[in-house]
């Protein structure tokens, strides 16, 4: 499970360093904002669209697959869950 949750962080953090380090022009020729630009210019005459929309777009689809993936791992563990809730919940009284 750590190993999956490694694979899906590593590029999200990877990605969202580069673009708020391009974004703001960090004077390296990776992190410039000349880079940034071109290459969201590149991605959205690919896909037809403006290029300003795109990292809204990335960031929905992000929190969707996001979403997802932690649906999967509850489901997985679900019964560890409802054991752990049940451990939560304070005893109920006997009447």
């Amino acid at each position: 499970m750590r190993t999956l949750l490694v694979l899906w962080l590593a590029p999200l953090a990877i990605f969202w360093s580069w673009y708020f380090l391009s974004l703001n022009d960090v004077s390296d020729l990776v992190f410039s904002r000349a880079l940034h630009d071109h290459v969201f210019a590149v991605y959205g005459e690919m896909l037809g669209i403006d290029p300003a929309t795109i990292p809204p777009m990335i960031a929905k689809a992000l929190v969707f697959d996001s979403l997802v993936l932690g649906a999967i791992i509850a489901f997985r563990r679900r019964r560890r869950i409802a054991e752990w809730w049940r451990q939560r919940r304070p005893a109920e009284p006997v009447a």
